[in-house]
């Protein structure tokens, strides 16, 4: 459960730079994680250093209220607070060995609400392709305990839509670039060989 609250600190991997080798290279992982998340981190720090009434409480909390939150900090705790979070959940979403088809509970619901495996990957690439600019294709659960696929522009999270997100891919060129330059298809479908199956159906578990 991410629980993050102030002074926010930038996470480990839980793997080495090139665990996800040849799908996502190292130097991509190194400047995605030390320089992009740790300036999403940085600014955050920044925004709450003279607002001790939101240093209290925990992101997950703020961006889910995100409209609540005093409007000089807004913009600033839902673009570095959200990087925060997404990426603090796609860093464990991958792994050495991942990929294949999900097992357990989310693989029952995935069959059950996108018919099967082969629809709902479709479904999320397409999304994912179509992400204008900036942003994340999503896996989350309604209020209802269902599985939707949508997606965020820039650095949004499916909290501020009443969603709890439990897979999510970074469709940012920052993450792909140095590799697959502008094509974006092909970095979505590699990254399928590095899926954590095994911490989603965790997520999926933990959400209710």
């Amino acid at each position: 459960m991410f629980t993050d609250k102030y002074k926010y600190k930038l996470p480990d991997l839980p793997y080495a730079y090139d665990a996800v080798e040849p799908y996502i290279d190292a130097l991509t992982m190194e400047i995605h994680h030390n320089k992009h998340h740790q300036g999403y981190v940085n600014n955050l720090n920044e925004a709450l250093e003279n607002r001790p009434e939101l240093q209290k409480i925990p992101l997950i909390q703020m961006l889910e209220d995100i409209n609540k939150i005093p409007e000089d900090v807004r913009t600033a705790i839902r673009n570095n607070g959200g990087g925060h979070f997404n990426h603090s959940m796609f860093w464990t979403l991958m792994k050495n060995n991942g990929g294949g088809e999900p097992r357990g509970k989310i693989a029952d619901e995935i069959k059950k609400t996108f018919g099967n495996f082969a629809v709902f990957k479709e479904i999320f690439n397409t999304n994912a392709k179509k992400v204008f600019g900036s942003g994340w294709s999503w896996l989350s659960l309604d209020k209802n305990g269902k599985l939707v696929a949508t997606t965020t522009s820039n650095q949004d999270t499916p909290l501020a839509q009443g969603l709890t997100p439990i897979m999510g891919l970074d469709v940012w060129e920052h993450a792909y670039y140095l590799k697959y330059q502008n094509r974006r298809p092909d970095y979505i479908n590699a990254w399928w060989n590095v899926v954590n199956w095994d911490q989603i159906e965790e997520n999926y578990r933990n959400a209710f």
